[in-house]
């Protein structure tokens, strides 16, 4: 552990030097190359645990579907404001993509007090056809996931690309289980108990940066 701070730096050069560090200390060989280093060195940078790489399912389908989307304009959607706020909005504008927070859309609150569910479950059934070719992403409420995997079963309009983190105790890594067993579409989990709204955004904002080489 250092024993005093280091010197101030300027914001790019405090996140080149927490990549320097991240390299150094993922050792060799790392556990993704190439453009899935990249993501998965920015979900480390998010959160400071290199714990979460052995858990991270991350590939070339899933990374390539996400710059697809996003080159293409996909819609973009959370399960929460905060994923929301944490996606970098100069990032999306130039390929005129929006971001949207499914619990936020008109009439989630009615439809779960209607239908007993959670606000994330009816938030991803309001969606409905407008999860057709879309990056849905989840990073807090595992009965989103479950919502989408119904959509998905009754035949609903699949997004380009899911990615998967939701975190918590309570039917999170069974949930990202499911959408892994059960998702037909390209994707991205975190398995386990970890993730989080920061790690579902940081995600996001990574495709966005290899969207824009």
């Amino acid at each position: 552990m250092p024993t005093r701070l280091q010197p101030c730096f300027a914001p790019d050069e405090i996140e080149a030097r927490s990549f320097a560090i991240i390299d150094a200390e993922a050792g060799d060989p790392k556990p993704f190359t190439g453009r899935l280093w990249h993501v998965a060195r920015r979900l480390v940078h998010t959160c400071a645990d290199f714990d979460i790489l052995p858990d991270l399912v991350l590939d070339d389908a899933g990374v390539d579907a996400g710059i697809a989307a996003i080159r293409a304009g996909a819609s973009i959607f959370t399960d929460t404001e905060m994923a929301r706020c944490g996606m970098v909005a100069r990032r999306f504008a130039p390929f005129g993509c929006t971001v949207e927070s499914l619990i936020s859309l008109p009439g989630v609150a009615e439809r779960a007090r209607s239908t007993g569910s959670t606000r994330s479950a009816a938030a991803v059934a309001l969606a409905g056809e407008r999860l057709g070719g879309a990056i849905v992403a989840i990073g807090n409420a595992p009965t989103a996931v479950l919502s989408l995997l119904d959509h998905l079963d009754r035949g609903g309009p699949a997004p380009a690309l899911v990615v998967g983190m939701p975190v918590g105790f309570v039917n999170a890594a069974e949930s990202k289980e499911l959408l892994l067993e059960r998702c037909p579409v390209p994707h991205i989990v975190l398995r386990g108990r970890k993730g989080g709204s920061t790690l579902a955004a940081a995600t996001v904002n990574a495709l966005a940066i290899l969207a824009a080489e």
